[in-house]
């Protein structure tokens, strides 16, 4: 049986260990796995040394990173692709993962399946169902999910969220958008579309949708459970926790993206070693999955979820939607009958109007609270929530710029 190189960067987590014994224990042939770590660690957590136990196994490259010297995810998964030795497949994961019986032996027949219908580079990849460590495999989703679009951030990333996958569905799902805890396909991939050490986090997935599909690879969400991931990792260290540069380093990738992928016509202001490929355009792209990125517009299809591919011609619809960071301290009334959104241009013209009439609950609340707001517009210069209070009028009015 061919061998697959699994790709896992982990970040001071609890559940790397778990998540090894998951996928060897659950592995049809675990002994064609070459498994690659990226192990971002500290010598004061105290689950740091449970790796021992993998350290002699020849099946294991583990390439320790004490965590004051991480640069990020994307950082970490391009030391590990530096490892690929020519396996015939390649799994992409995180660290917190626990894996359904013979996942690689699906996993293979799923990519020869599509391979033998005229899929020369298929790509299995999803957000896939949820487990929760501390009531597992009771609270694990039985059902397989999909990625659809969210939104555009302000700085031009797509946002995806799951849906669920027909349990009734009999071949993998074709997709727009790629999942970086999980993404399994030919083992050339780890060579054709290396992660760009310079990015963080955010856009990281989107840029390995568009690039591995101008490379020639097709996406698909797998129709059958394969793996579950822990979403939430509450309590646990993120790597932006221990660095204080994080943020520049984040906005540096925004710049790059928005360059990579001609976002609101932004012209390349640096140079890409790890860029698109040139089996399809960044056009092809958009056409199939109902995006265009100079004017951050979707398509009708893409909005409602609809399997692509798309069609050449079809109407763009302007979408924007964001969420509305708020403290609840920064608004001292207890009687708020509403609050006003409201969108304005660069000239300070009102694009966009809703009122919120429980917004006084959600100040009573007690805690920070989020608002969201959808229009079919174009991305705004700025946003600003005005309280209006029974006995006080028009008060406290929170504005910031996008």
């Amino acid at each position: 049986m061919s061998k697959i190189f699994v790709q896992i960067a982990s970040y001071r987590d609890p559940q790397l260990v778990y998540t090894l014994d998951s996928l060897l224990q659950n592995a049809a042939n675990p002994d064609k796995l070459h498994i690659c770590i990226a192990f971002q660690y500290s010598e004061e957590d105290s689950f740091t040394k449970d790796l021992d136990k993998y350290r002699d196994d020849s099946r294991f490259t583990i390439i320790d990173i004490p965590y004051k010297e991480s640069k990020g995810a994307c950082y970490a998964r391009n030391l590990i692709q530096q490892e690929y030795n020519d396996e015939t497949y390649t799994l992409q994961l995180d660290s917190h993962h626990r894996f359904t019986q013979h996942w690689d032996k699906l996993c293979i027949e799923m990519l020869q399946e599509l391979q033998y219908i005229g899929y020369k580079k298929p790509l299995l990849t999803s957000y896939i169902p949820s487990y929760d460590p501390k009531n597992d495999p009771d609270a694990r989703v039985d059902t397989p999910w999909g990625m659809s679009f969210d939104r555009f951030t302000p700085e031009g990333v797509v946002f995806f969220l799951p849906y669920y996958i027909d349990k009734d569905a009999s071949y993998p799902i074709r997709a727009r958008f790629f999942s970086a805890h999980f993404a399994f396909t030919i083992g050339q991939h780890a060579v054709e579309v290396q992660h760009d050490p310079q990015y963080y986090f955010h856009g990281e997935e989107i840029s390995l949708a568009v690039r591995s599909f101008t490379h020639g690879y097709d996406l698909f969400h797998p129709h059958k459970v394969i793996a579950w991931h822990e979403y939430t990792r509450e309590g646990r260290t993120k790597q932006w926790d221990d660095d204080n540069t994080w943020g520049e380093r984040n906005q540096y990738c925004h710049s790059k993206l928005r360059s990579l992928l001609n976002i609101d016509n932004q012209k390349d202001i640096v140079e890409f070693r790890y860029g698109l490929g040139v089996e399809r355009t960044l056009k092809d792209y958009q056409t199939y999955a109902g995006i265009k990125f100079t004017d951050r517009s979707i398509t009708q299809a893409c909005k409602d979820n609809i399997e692509p591919p798309g069609k050449e011609k079809e109407h763009y619809l302007t979408v924007f939607k964001h969420a509305l960071d708020l403290n609840n301290d920064d608004f001292k009334f207890d009687d708020y009958t509403f609050a006003a959104i409201t969108l304005h241009s660069s000239t300070g013209k009102e694009l966009y109007r809703k009122d919120i009439t429980d917004f006084n609950s959600k100040v009573q609340s007690g805690k920070p609270f989020t608002l969201w707001v959808e229009a079919n517009i174009q991305k705004p210069h700025s946003w600003s929530v005005w309280a209006y209070s029974e006995k006080n009028g028009w008060s406290e009015k929170i504005e910031k710029e996008l």
